[in-house]
């Protein structure tokens, strides 16, 4: 069991979870791998969702990065986060955990404003917040996230991106309005689909559109972006 949230209620719901990823770790490392090479083959720009294969699959984000996110927000005090990609809700619990740790003490309230799009994963996914404890603050919104999130309730200090690519562009332009000054905005796997990321990367990269940003070496890659003006 990971120590670093300091809270067993939660720890054990990610140890379950983190066990079920590992019972799909083998069909989806086949699964990706197939639609990489026959994406790329056939030069498209993105792959196509299956999305009945991933109806019942975590695509857990890595623990390692899941520690980096609730660091980073513990560090910038973070009141209120957005997540873009829900699934079953492991990465969810780290954000809520830090958002909850960095309220404790004051009379500020926080929260994670989360989008899924798949039912049976949102139902899935509120039933592990209960069992961690930390449903009070998780705003699970359920449907398309590029109008699910059009409001936010508030200046954003961190945004993960963990979602189907074509969607990645879009709602950073919905979000990033909400960022304030030093906000920041981490996607997964951009070094493994580098070419598809390109649009989002060259945006993130650019300093001219506020943003100065890194690809930290995580496995597929950790794009690390942060809202300087």
């Amino acid at each position: 069991m990971s120590s670093l949230l300091s809270n067993p209620r939660a720890e054990a719901v990610l140890d379950r979870l983190r066990e079920q990823d590992e019972r799909q770790s083998s069909s989806m490392k086949e699964h990706v791998g197939s639609r990489i090479r026959a994406h790329r083959s056939a030069d498209s720009r993105y792959m196509d969702v299956d999305t009945e294969f991933y109806r019942d699959k975590l695509v857990a984000l890595d623990q390692d990065k899941c520690d980096f996110a609730y660091l980073q927000c513990r560090s910038l005090q973070a009141r209120r986060v957005v997540e873009v990609g829900t699934s079953f809700g492991v990465s969810t619990i780290y954000l809520a955990a830090a958002v909850r740790d960095n309220a404790r003490g004051d009379d500020t309230e926080g929260v994670v404003v989360t989008a899924e799009s798949e039912p049976s994963k949102a139902a899935a996914a509120r039933a592990n917040f209960a069992e961690a404890g930390l449903a009070e603050v998780i705003d699970l919104r359920e449907g398309d996230a590029l109008e699910t999130l059009r409001e936010v309730g508030g200046p954003v200090n961190f945004v993960l991106m963990d979602t189907w690519i074509p969607i990645v562009m879009p709602a950073l332009r919905l979000l990033i309005a909400h960022l304030r000054p030093g906000a920041m905005v981490v996607c997964d796997n951009v070094g493994l689909f580098a070419q598809e990321y390109t649009e989002y990367t060259d945006f993130v990269r650019n300093p001219a559109n506020g943003f100065r940003s890194i690809l930290i070496p995580y496995k597929g890659g950790f794009e690390v972006s942060v809202r300087v003006s």
